[in-house]
Parts: structure tokens; sequence; C-alpha cells
């Protein structure tokens, strides 16, 4: 359904590819997909895929670009699961905010320049949904067990927009004391919704490979498909 296009950094850092899928009709809207340290993989294009089904124009950016652009890892191969860590341990934050900026204005172009955009990310795309919404004018934002985010609380001010964050009961990579902050720290914002997935681990919703938890996926992506047609109407 996709294809691989071209995107511009800001600040005349480069260009970076990007995977775009386009709806059958008019898009309702944008959707940014941001990727797990496994790059721009055949799971990240199908979420492209599947949000373009429901009628959006769907974009992932490739945000390694800059230290192993292209890269697509599987994460049931042990040596690749690795190879997404250390990537994330290059991976520098900021730019990759940069990058989902300019992915952002890219698709309010190819939107004509009017029309909303949201964002979508798992893992480490969790996480920096969650700085997008902090960071940019994102219409909403979504994040999947995303790592980190009780490090993340004292930029929680700056959010302005609608985000909803789902979180795995048993996720490996965030513990229940991680999980409690997040909840001591966003349960009240007005902006924030939280929902907890007792039992399930980290990557639940992935759409393929052994990570994946059917029947929490299903209802964590039904929610998801719901908060977006509330909130990029």
């Amino acid at each position: 359904m996709g294809e691989m296009i071209d995107a511009t950094a800001l600040n005349g850092e480069g260009m970076f590819k990007a995977y775009r899928a386009d709806p059958s009709g008019t898009p309702t809207a944008a959707i940014i997909v941001i990727q797990e340290v496994f790059g721009v993989n055949p799971g990240i294009r199908q979420k492209c895929d599947r949000l373009a089904e429901q009628g959006y124009l769907a974009i992932a950016p490739d945000l390694f670009w800059r230290i192993a652009p292209g890269v697509e890892l599987n994460p049931d191969i042990p040596a690749e699961l690795q190879r997404g860590l250390d990537l994330f341990g290059q991976f520098d934050q900021d730019a990759g905010i940069r990058d989902i900026e300019a992915t952002i204005h890219q698709a309010r172009q190819l939107l004509g320049g009017t029309g909303k955009v949201g964002a979508v990310g798992y893992c480490l795309g969790g996480r920096l949904a969650f700085m997008t919404a902090c960071r940019t004018d994102i219409n909403a934002a979504v994040g999947y067990y995303g790592v980190g985010i009780d490090g993340l609380l004292g930029e929680k001010h700056a959010i302005a927009h609608p985000v909803l964050l789902h979180i795995a009961g048993d996720d490996g990579f965030v513990d229940k004391a991680t999980q409690q902050k997040m909840h001591e720290g966003l349960d009240d914002h007005p902006k924030v919704t939280l929902y907890d997935y007792p039992g399930e681990d980290h990557g639940f919703a992935t759409e393929m490979g052994d990570r994946r938890s059917e029947e929490a996926a299903q209802l964590a992506d039904d929610r998801t498909a719901a908060f977006f047609r509330e909130h990029l109407a």
C-alpha cells in the first residue's frame, strides 16, 4: 500500500526517508507513526497501512537515519533485539523530535496546509510521542508502553492537546514503581488519559511476532482508533 518518500530535516540537517501510506480517498487527517528501536520495519509499515485503511495519511519517519539509515530489525531474533538496544543508546532523542516535527510539517503540506496531525508511537516511539506532545503543536498523541516517561514529567505543563498512554502492567522495561510515578504525575492532567493492561508485557501491541498479545492489542488499538476519531476530526 505504501512507499518510501524523502523528507527534509529542520535547520538544513539533511534528508531522510519515511514510509508513507495513503488512504483510498481524501485523508481525514494525518498520523505520524513513531518507530520502536527496530527501525521502520515491516511491523511499523503495517501500522501505517492499517491507519491508511482507516482513512488517514500515515507517515513513519526513519528516526535512525543519522546512525543506521534504513535499518530494519526483528525483535524475535536475539542478536537483532540487542542491535536495537544498542542503537537506542546511540540515538539523539532531541534530534528525533526535530525529525518528527519536520514530518508534522510535511504531513500538513500534504494535507493542503489544513487538517490535523496526530502521532502514535511504540516503545521508544511511545516515549517520543509523549515528548512530541510536550514540545510540538501535534493535535493528538498516543504512546504504547513508552519507556522513561517518569523522567519527562517536568515537561507535562507544556501539553496542550490530548494524550493517550497505554501501560503494560508487567512491562520488562517499565517497572511497577515507574508506572506508579506516571499515574501520580499524570492522572490529574486534564489532557492526559492512561490505560493499564494488567499482566501484559512490553510490545504486546506489535503487529507481528512473539510479543503480540491479541486481546490486549485489539483493546488498545480500539481505544486508539476512538481517540483519533474524536481528536483528529
